[in-house]
């Protein structure tokens, strides 16, 4: 019995040892792998840190870099306009869009911690060179109402002479200007944008340029960052605006827009008065009515496409149908951008009922003769020449 319970007991004591030992191998187990979570959370803090001070860093950079100009060494002047009701990021958006800021997001944010008051809407001349602190300093001062750049189009102007006014105000070229003024699709958009103005126009067969004549005389302003058809637009825009109180009566007189201004365009270079000019238009309507050309100079020169200061017979028999001397009635449409007063002229002709069907005018006094037939016509041209070739 005493041998049994001593095997009893040494079979105890190795079990006890087993036990003691699984259990320190599992402490040695829980240790390493504390230690190794240990090093990976190390290792996650640390990287944690080292992004926080890389993008913080970096912020710094991008922030510090967005308040200095966008090229230091570009001195150009960009005019830059803010349009009414802008925000502070559309402004900062199309700033970036010039190259004047590098970052629209930084600029909210720059002129929100200054307490900036609303810009104005304006014309600012702003450049690259200038850090964001001198552009929004530019842009608290206020701007101008008007762009430093602006296009002329002076009464009676042809589609290539405004072409010309545009080359010469803008980054635009005569030939990208011609090249809009073909352009179908463009022509489409604005028929249907003003239809009451250009329908006529567009259903008009051979016209050189269907919008000759609907280039309203004005001073346009153009800025940086506009583009050759919104510049075009504004002047149809003008056209439109001055035509609207005339459509109700063009179409009670059975006219199109394209008839009135087409006779307009005539009468801005045949006559230099309010007066002459409504009676030469109604001068040009007795001779319609009469199933007679209407015989103007205008016209052949805009059918040869130069100017002439004297017209031979090999000129008058030009083959066009801008030649009103070969071709009865109005022609395919106008000769140049007519002003207010032609316009009215020839809503509103004068002297009708005298059945005037010639005039003719003394370049050396300005003043202009009518008469009623080709004789009275003949003998007031002749007294002219006569007393002009005596004064000489």
């Amino acid at each position: 019995m005493a041998k049994r319970r001593g095997n009893q007991t040494h079979h105890q004591n190795e079990d006890k040892q087993q036990l003691q030992q699984e259990a320190d191998h599992l402490a040695d187990e829980r240790i390493a792998e504390k230690k190794v979570v240990d090093k990976i959370v190390y290792w996650i803090i640390g990287i944690l840190v080292l992004l926080v001070v890389v993008i913080g860093l970096l912020g710094f950079n991008y922030v510090h870099s967005s308040l200095q100009p966008y090229d230091q060494h570009d001195h150009k002047t960009v005019v830059v306009k803010v349009p009414e009701g802008a925000t502070n990021k559309q402004i900062g958006a199309i700033l970036a869009q010039e190259n004047i800021i590098k970052s629209p997001m930084i600029f909210n944010y720059y002129v929100k911690s200054h307490n900036f008051p609303a810009f104005q809407t304006g014309f600012y001349n702003l450049k690259p060179s200038m850090s964001l602190a001198e552009v929004t300093k530019k842009l608290a001062d206020g701007g101008s109402q008007t762009s430093k750049y602006r296009v002329l189009v002076k009464e009676g102007a042809t589609v290539e002479q405004v072409g010309n006014a545009v080359a010469k105000a803008t980054h635009f070229s005569k030939k990208q200007f011609l090249a809009l003024m073909k352009d179908q699709t463009f022509m489409r958009h604005l028929a249907k944008k003003y239809p009451k103005l250009l329908s006529s126009s567009m259903a008009q067969s051979g016209v050189r340029y269907h919008l000759e004549g609907y280039l309203y005389p004005a001073t346009y302003d153009y800025y940086q960052g506009m583009s050759l058809k919104e510049l075009v637009t504004n002047m149809v825009t003008k056209t439109d605006l001055v035509m609207q109180p005339y459509y109700q009566k063009i179409a009670e007189k059975d006219l199109t827009v394209q008839k009135v201004l087409t006779l307009a365009s005539l009468v801005e270079r045949e006559g230099n008065t309010s007066k002459d000019r409504g009676k030469i238009a109604g001068v040009f309507f007795n001779r319609i009515d009469a199933g007679m050309p209407l015989q103007s100079d205008i016209s052949v020169m805009y059918a040869l496409n130069t100017h002439k200061k004297h017209l031979y017979n090999k000129d008058l028999a030009v083959k066009s149908p801008y030649n009103l001397y070969k071709n009865k009635g109005y022609g395919p449409g106008p000769f140049n951008n007519p002003s207010k007063d032609s316009i009215q002229a020839v809503v509103n002709p004068t002297d009708r009922d005298k059945n005037y069907l010639y005039f003719v005018a003394d370049l050396k006094t300005g003043k202009v003769y009518y008469s009623q037939t080709f004789d009275q016509h003949t003998n007031t041209n002749s007294g002219i020449q006569t007393r002009n070739n005596d004064v000489n």
